[in-house]
């Protein structure tokens, strides 16, 4: 076996969880092969340098070995280098700012711009 489809080989090394995982993130423009956007059937074959985005932090990995089969966590370093610089690795544990969505007791319902603003904000805390 020459090359793997990249969802197969992201799931098969333990990066993500599933494969529609991995395949998500290929359609979300979170995973690159050579610098390129990749699509979930995108061919990997060894030596390849994989690029993956997951939450702001930016995991690199080196393609050593192709394989469809997802294995032990001990094995993983057979197939797959990891280049991730630690100061990217911080990043998923660096603190978040707490920010505390409550109204005043007897305060009322939101109005409608108070919901949208409050939205907003949710949104804004969730991506990053």
């Amino acid at each position: 076996m020459d090359s793997v489809r990249i969802d197969k080989y992201l799931w098969a090394i333990r990066v993500f969880k599933t494969r529609s995982d991995a395949s998500e993130a290929c359609n979300g423009n979170k995973v690159k092969l050579g610098g390129v956007n990749a699509k979930p059937s995108k061919a990997v074959k060894a030596g390849d340098v994989l690029e993956i985005r997951k939450g702001s932090a930016l995991f690199t990995y080196k393609v050593l070995k192709v394989t469809e089969n997802r294995m032990g966590a001990p094995l993983v370093p057979d197939f797959a280098e990891d280049l991730t610089p630690e100061s990217e690795r911080a990043k998923l544990h660096a603190p978040r700012e707490t920010v505390i969505l409550q109204r005043d007791h007897g305060a009322g319902r939101p109005t409608k711009r108070d919901r949208r603003q409050l939205d907003d904000l949710r949104e804004a805390m969730d991506f990053e």
